[in-house]
């Protein structure tokens, strides 16, 4: 037996076999090799990953993660194949062909069991066809699942469905495409593009980084998280759960339903505002500091990346030895942009901040498409919050944070530029500083000095300049940087401008007497503006005190060259210095040759410079010739080249307000003397000296009567606005434009004068014939409301009419001047001539509106020439009316003259002077007194005037008529006036008499003349006793039957109508239409009764 061979069993063998590797290595190497890259890689990250930006470090860490989650991979892979290694070392070492055959299978049954066989084996293309099929049933289903049952935020709502997937747009934020994995209703959403809507604007270096379309790593790692969101409740294939050590997949709460679209939106939203917007800005204010800004500006990033600081305006601490009493901040201000959540109103429920409208919807989708269920995820509300901060007494002034406009601190999804939004700010703050200064300058205790208008004015610096993109923005500033510009003195302005980017203040001279070696001046005062800009008024006070020697050197010296002897001081008592003013700080004494009591003075003030004429005289009775200041005119030469001179005149007397600026009609209210050039006075010396002083005697002479009388005054361009007529040119002067004109107000001036209504406002009076060796005349001018042309003969053709020596009117332009011979005495005559010709005009208007407006149809103005109008009252009886004497305290008398034109006498008439003769001329005594006691309320009277006229009409003529058939028959009968509506007919030789009263309404009263209408029972008791007889009129026996039967008779031949006339004891009363046919009537009656 033990001759037996002995048989090796199979482990025997396999030991004898040879170990063939053939390119195998140990697993454990592998590992080692893999782990310790891993670290080096770490480490070196760690080392160079502090020097880069921020976006540079995402950058690379990104891609370090993709990379090493792909070697992990491959690994993890190895891993499981290497289960399988010992069966590969068996078919490696095995001869036999049953044993390759049995290993190989053993092996790939093991090492295939994991694999994707789909994936080794090609699959059969599909044709264009079925691609386009297959899309198509794909969109009617993505379709469907977005109609039913998806969640789709409201945000989202803007879709549209082509190529097989979805495309959700969302303004300002995102555009996604989306796609469905499959057709099942568990299969989920993949992600497959996005565009981020956003616009940068400004400079573009250095953000290719953030491209609106992403690609490369930046697309698969935007992919990979928008698939993980995707499919976070989406289980894993069942080919795809091998081993047990996978993760469990989280699972949906108990009622719950998966939203993937709500979880997708949250995530694309958040990163396009923390990865895009905050990212990008910083990145440009790292920029913004690499040029320039890096001492003055710095950017801080909060550990969560939400939010984002800038501050700006930074200020280096002053040195330990050099502290101010006041601390100023370090910094202008801080600018805060921040990720904050957004909620609705509490009322409204849960859930980001919408509209109603959407609140709504959401509401509706979720109840129709989740029933009871409730989603796994909300739509988280989040938004931009851009906070301005400045720093309190930034630039020694505090500003109030809402000063800001809103549009300003907003995040745009068109504009990312940070440089936008910094400059706009900085430029805003800026502006409200400057306005602090200007308010401070022109309210606190140096206003005397710059309140004024136009002395310190907020305008744009041009020769500062604004990049070109910030120019179309809604910024304060779209052109220039804003500057305060502080008029000094004469041409003497300093411009203060903030530096946008340092926060410094700068101070320049831009005056015409600036000189070169002011500028390290201006320098030096910026210097300790900026160490304590509290020293601001103090600065510019002193600024002011510079080129005050200059321009009074200056002055002196062109004095001197013009031959006019200048002082410094004159011999003034202090009580006189004080009518130069109380804030004057020096004088320039410079006297006329041709006038050596008359001085131009430059008085130098705190406010201005001004100048002015004064007229001295020494009093002789002092012991040192003291001076004293008789009159003072204040001159603006701002309007003397522009012909719109100044020179107002004001009174030593506190108790009279005369002489102030006014604005004349159209023209501006003239500049504050000493803001234009102040060479401009020296030029004007000659021109002070040959025209001014010559005319300022003249106006001496009819100012002191407006002064005596109260009357406020002003100076104004007495050629402005107003041509120069034919008539007034041959006594003007081309000098008359050099000197102004006083002007004075209506309602001053004719306070208390007839028809004052008449006159506009403006009233001029101009002195005359000052240049020449003649007498000096005054010329006033008056614009009248009404504008009534002249008519008649006397009117002429001409459109100027004079219609006396001392009166021109010009009809286009409605103005009436009026002309004095005598300065002295030019207000007295201007007001005697307005009295006159002031009721002429408003008689002239009213006869015209009466034309017009009224029922008088024959009313018509017939004449008119400023000294007497006529017009026909009725038919073609006439009446001419002029005054005389209108200033008595009886309000004047007026002038009436009645008569015919004689258009209606068409037949033969024996007597020319007959047919032209107006018996209301014999009532004229009593006519005028109603003008005369209408003194103040001409208009009424004249209406007045007219009505009695024309209802008294009737009466008259039918007494002329009467008279002239009784002078023609030998009758002695008389009419006469006994008033202004009360007529007698007079027999003579029978001592009867007739009575016509007007009464109201149009009627008249014809009665018994012996009957005594206030007196009646008087009257019978005089007669009855025969006093009668010898006394008065006689009664007119049986009177009453006389007026019956007249009545009678006219009634029953129809010129009279029942009812219109009413019979008395002692007469009869009719309508003044009737009274012409009763009169006549009676008037035979009686005739016949009492002949002898």
């Amino acid at each position: 037996m033990s001759d037996v061979p002995h048989e090796p069993t199979a482990d025997e063998l396999e030991r004898e076999l040879p170990v063939v590797m053939d390119g195998q290595i140990p697993l454990g190497d592998l590992f080692s090799r893999v782990m310790q890259a891993i670290y080096a890689e770490l480490a070196e990250l760690a080392e160079t990953m502090p020097n880069m930006s921020d976006s540079a470090r995402k950058r690379t860490l990104a891609d370090w993660v993709v990379k090493t989650k792909k070697q992990v991979v491959k690994l993890y892979a190895v891993t499981k194949w290497a289960r399988d290694a010992e069966t590969v070392q068996k078919c490696m070492v095995s001869s036999t062909t049953t044993i390759i055959s049995s290993t190989w299978t053993d092996f790939f049954e093991g090492a295939m069991e994991g694999l994707n066989q789909k994936s080794i084996i090609p699959e059969t293309l599909l044709t264009d066809s079925q691609v386009t099929q297959t899309l198509r049933d794909m969109e009617d289903i993505i379709r469907y699942r977005l109609r039913v049952s998806e969640i789709v935020p409201v945000e989202m709502s803007q879709y549209r469905i082509a190529d097989g997937r979805v495309f959700f747009t969302v303004p300002k934020l995102f555009e996604v495409s989306l796609c469905l994995r499959g057709a099942q209703e568990d299969d989920g959403w993949f992600f497959v593009d996005v565009e981020f809507l956003i616009n940068i604007r400004g400079d573009l270096t250095g953000l290719q980084d953030f491209p609106r379309i992403p690609t490369g790593i930046m697309k698969r790692h935007i992919t990979d998280e928008a698939d993980a969101r995707l499919a976070f409740y989406l289980s894993l294939p069942e080919e795809t759960q091998i081993g047990t050590d996978m993760p469990m997949r989280p699972q949906l709460p108990p009622g719950a339903v998966d939203t993937p679209l709500v979880r997708v939106y949250n995530f694309l939203r958040s990163l396009r505002n923390y990865v895009y917007v905050l990212s990008i800005r910083n990145l440009m204010a790292q920029r913004m500091r690499s040029l320039g800004w890096a001492d003055y500006l710095t950017v801080e990033m909060s550990q969560n990346r939400k939010i984002m600081t800038v501050s700006y305006w930074i200020r280096q601490p002053p040195p330990p030895g050099r502290q101010n009493r006041f601390k100023f901040p370090l910094s202008g201000g801080t600018i805060t942009i921040s990720i904050i959540e957004s909620h609705g109103p509490s009322q409204a429920g849960r859930g980001p901040t919408r509209s109603p409208k959407r609140r709504i919807f959401a509401r509706l989708q979720r109840r129709a498409k989740l029933g009871d269920g409730i989603p796994s995820d909300e739509v988280e509300g989040l938004k931009f919050q851009v906070l301005w901060e400045p720093a309190k007494s930034a630039l020694g002034v505090n500003v109030f944070p809402g000063i800001m406009p809103d549009h300003v601190l907003h995040v745009d999804a068109d504009n990312l530029d940070l440089e936008n939004l910094l400059r706009s700010v900085i430029e805003r703050h800026a502006h409200s500083i400057l306005e602090i200064y200007q308010y401070q300058l022109q309210n606190g205790q140096t206003r005397t000095v710059f309140s004024p208008t136009g002395v310190v004015t907020l305008t744009k610096d041009g020769q500062s300049s604004t990049p070109g993109f910030l120019r179309n923005t809604k910024s304060l500033m779209a052109e220039g940087v804003q500057a305060l510009r502080v008029h000094l003195c004469a041409d003497e302005v300093v411009i203060m401008t903030i530096d946008s980017r340092t926060g410094r203040l700068n101070l320049r001279d831009t005056g015409d007497l600036a000189a070169a070696g002011r500028g390290p001046r201006f320098t030096a005062f910026s210097e300790q503006l900026n160490e304590n800009p509290l020293h601001l008024i103090p600065a510019l006070m002193r600024l002011r005190l510079m080129p005050l020697k200059t321009i009074t050197d200056l002055a002196e010296q062109k004095a001197k060259y013009l031959g006019l002897q200048s002082f410094r001081r004159r011999n003034f008592q202090p009580e006189e210095l004080h009518k130069l003013g109380p804030s004057t700080r020096g004088t320039l004494y410079i006297q006329l040759s041709n006038f050596p009591n008359h001085y131009l003075v430059l008085v130098i003030t705190d406010e201005r410079f001004q100048y002015a004429l004064i007229t001295t005289r020494i009093m002789t009775e002092s012991m040192y010739a003291d001076m004293i200041m008789e009159d003072i005119a204040w001159l603006d030469f701002d309007r003397i080249h522009g012909e719109e001179i100044v020179i107002t005149a004001h009174s030593t007397s506190s108790d009279m307000g005369i002489g102030k600026r006014k604005r004349d009609g159209d023209t501006s209210i003239p500049n504050e003397s000493g803001k234009g050039d102040f060479e401009r006075v020296t030029k004007s010396l000659n021109c002070i000296e040959l025209v001014l002083m010559p005319a300022r005697v003249a106006f001496m002479n009819v100012e002191r009567q407006f002064k005596l009388r109260g009357i406020p005054f002003t100076h104004v361009n007495p050629t402005s606005g107003s041509p120069v007529t034919l008539e007034l040119a041959h006594i003007q002067s081309s000098l008359a434009r050099s000197v102004p004109a006083l002007c004075v107000q209506s309602q001053d001036i004719l306070s208390g004068a007839p028809a004052a209504e008449a006159a506009m406002p403006n009233i001029r009076v101009i002195p005359l014939n000052w240049w020449s060796e003649k007498n000096a005349q005054v010329v006033t001018s008056v614009k009248l409301k009404y504008v009534q042309q002249p008519m008649g003969k006397t009117a002429g053709t001409s459109t100027v009419i004079r219609p006396s020596k001392r009166i021109i009117y010009d009809t286009t332009q409605a103005v009436v001047s009026f002309l004095s011979e005598n300065v002295n005495t030019c207000v007295d005559e201007f007001l005697e001539e307005w009295a006159r010709v002031s009721k002429m005009v408003v008689i002239a208007r009213e006869v015209a509106q009466m034309a017009k407006e009224s029922s008088w149809d024959d009313v018509s103005l017939l004449s008119f020439d400023l000294q007497t109008v006529e017009f026909a009252y009725a038919k073609d009886y006439t009446v001419s009316i002029s005054c005389q004497d209108q200033l008595s305290p009886m309000g004047g008398n007026f002038d009436l003259r009645f008569s015919r034109c004689g258009r209606l006498h068409t037949g033969h008439v024996r007597d020319k002077d007959q047919m032209f003769f107006n018996p209301h001329d014999d009532a004229e005594p009593f006519l005028r007194n109603i003008l005369r006691h209408g003194h103040g309320r001409l208009a009424p009277s004249l209406h007045r005037l007219v009505t009695l006229l024309r209802d008294t009409l009737p009466i008259v003529t039918v007494l002329e008529d009467i008279r002239q058939e009784d002078v023609q028959n030998n009758r002695s009968v008389d009419t006469f006036a006994k008033a202004a509506g009360w007529y007698r007919l007079l027999y003579v030789e029978q001592r009867h008499a007739l009575d016509f009263r007007l009464m109201t309404g149009q009627r008249v009263a014809i009665l018994d003349a012996s009957f005594s209408v206030f007196d009646p029972a008087g009257s019978r008791s005089h007669t009855e006793a025969g006093v009668g007889d010898m006394l008065g009129l006689k009664p007119i026996p049986n009177f009453k039957s006389i007026v019956t039967d007249a009545v009678r008779d006219a009634i029953s031949s129809g010129s009279i109508q029942p009812g219109k006339v009413a019979m008395i004891d002692v007469g009869v009363i009719c309508h003044t239409v009737s009274v012409c046919e009763l009169g006549r009537r009676i008037h035979q009656r009686l005739v016949s009764h009492i002949a002898p």
